[in-house]
Formats: structure tokens, C-alpha cells, sequence
């Protein structure tokens, strides 16, 4: 599943080559996982502004309007001046004065959605709950430590849960979790000022780190170029079990939580 790291690599790829253009067609394909909102044809004439992301959305700033984009579980988009037609698993096309952008996705996860703003039901729905983004300035240590000491359940569902920070999905809070030496089963409440500072910054080293090196491209993921990224040759402990730890040796452990497999090394992250 594409997480913050890759979204934001997609945004980052096209959002300055789109900024500008004139919607000029839109074509839909198969259902997805919601429905776009508003009649297609009304999107033509409307101009970009710009792409922001928040979490895993992007946000297509329209001149009236925005479009939520998200890439569910295996999809991906490509924004290019000529694409070939169509295929099977390409459901969203956004024909625009300086390019398609094309939203490509096997699983049907994904989701395009028209909302009037930001403030609209429909942009409120998706994106109320969220937490503080992670690689920004809002991010403080002391509130993530103050957060945490609300919440019983292990730490790195908390993170997963996304209402204390944002985006740290399951392969990034892996990692994370692994530089702060703490253990993923461990209680979010019993991380102590010092340990939930060492999470902080680990949070935001590991994201910083994945966005650089273009994400993780563990199957399909590719940005608006075609481009894979590397993150995924130097995890640590994710997708690592049975291999030795790169620090001490250890085989590295996995387990499931909440239907989601964990890795972490037993003797970095005893507790």
C-alpha cells in the first residue's frame, strides 16, 4: 500500500508540470472505492492550482473546487502530454491543457473525489480526523508525548491509527520503531518523555529518508514519471524476518498486529 513517503514522491512529480492547466475532459472507468461526486462534465474548464497532499490524500486545488485523490492499496498515477489508451485497470483519466493525469489501479482501493472545499461533508469526512503531518513544523515532541500517554493500545497501532501523527503506515512504523529501540507491543502510555522524543525524531528520520530515496517500491509503486523507488533495499527490520539484524545480528522477528505484519529485532528493541 502506498504510503506517505510515496504519495508524497507522486506529488512531488507531477505538481509543478499540472499547476496551470485547464481541465479539458475527464473519463471514468470501473467503480472505485467512492464515487467522484459530481458529474464529470463539470470539471471541464476548471483550472489547477496546485496539488497539496495531507496524510495519503493528494488535494488537486481547482480555481473552484478540489479533487481528493487516494491510491488505496496498489495504485498509482502517471501524468504525461501522450499516454497509450486506456487499459483495463486504469480508471480515472484527467485530460488537462498540459497533460493526462491517469489514476491506474488493479485493486479498485483508490478513490477520486470532488469536493466544493476543503470545509465541504465530503473533504470533512476524509480528512477530519487526521493527525499532525509528521515532516512539518506542527509536529512537537512534547504533544506526540502527551498523546501517547492517553492511548493503552501497543505503540505501533497507535501510530498505524493515524490520529496522533499522520502517514506512518505499517513498513515506515516498522523502521521507525526499530531506531527508537522500542519494541512494537509495547503500550503507547508507558513511553517515557525521553523514549517518546527518540520515537519523534525517528518518525520524521525514517519519512525524510523514504521520501529522498523515492519511497518503496515493493511491488508496483512508481511515481508520475514510471520511476521506482529504492527505500525498500535499505529497511532495517521490515520484510527482513529470519535475516540478521544490521546492527547486532539477530534474526530479525515478525508478528501480526491487527492483520498486519510486524518486523523487529529482539535484542535492539527489547522493550
Amino acid at each position: 500500500m502506498p504510503e506517505l513517503p510515496e504519495v508524497e514522491v507522486t506529488r512531488r512529480s507531477f505538481a509543478e508540470r499540472i499547476a496551470g492547466a485547464t481541465v479539458t475532459g475527464v473519463r471514468l472507468g470501473k467503480p472505485l472505492r467512492w464515487a467522484l461526486g459530481c458529474a464529470p462534465e463539470a470539471l471541464v474548464g476548471r483550472r489547477v492550482e496546485a496539488v497539496r497532499r495531507r496524510g495519503k490524500y493528494l488535494l488537486l486545488d481547482l480555481d473552484r473546487g478540489l479533487l481528493l485523490l487516494h491510491l488505496g492499496m496498489s495504485g498509482s498515477l502517471r501524468f504525461d502530454l501522450q499516454m497509450q489508451p486506456a487499459g483495463p485497470h486504469d480508471h480515472f483519466d484527467l485530460q488537462t491543457s498540459l497533460g493526462l493525469l491517469r489514476l491506474h489501479d488493479p485493486r479498485r482501493f483508490g478513490a477520486v473525489v470532488h469536493a466544493e472545499s476543503q470545509d465541504a461533508p465530503e473533504a470533512v469526512k476524509l480528512l477530519g480526523r487526521l493527525g499532525v503531518e509528521p515532516l512539518d513544523e506542527a509536529f512537537d515532541a512534547a504533544a506526540f508525548h502527551a498523546g501517547l500517554q492517553l492511548r493503552a493500545a501497543p505503540i505501533k497501532q497507535v501510530l498505524l491509527a493515524g490520529e496522533l501523527v499522520v502517514g506512518v503506515g505499517n513498513i515506515y512504523a516498522s523502521e521507525a520503531l526499530f531506531l527508537a529501540g522500542i519494541r512494537p507491543t509495547t503500550r503507547a502510555r508507558r513511553l517515557g518523555p525521553l523514549r517518546a522524543r527518540k520515537l519523534h525524531a525517528a518518525v520524521r528520520e525514517v519519512l525524510a529518508r523514504a521520501v529522498q530515496r523515492g519511497g518503496s517500491s515493493l511491488r508496483d509503486f512508481s511515481n508520475a514519471y514510471g520511476e521506482q523507488g529504492h527505500f525498500q533495499l535499505e529497511t532495517m527490520v521490515y520484510d527482513r524476518e529470519g535475516l540478521p539484524c544490521r546492527v547486532c545480528g539477530t534474526p530479525i522477528c515478525a508478528l501480526r498486529q491487527g492483520q498486519r505484519s510486524t518486523f523487529f529485532c529482539p535484542q535492539c528493541q527489547k522493550a
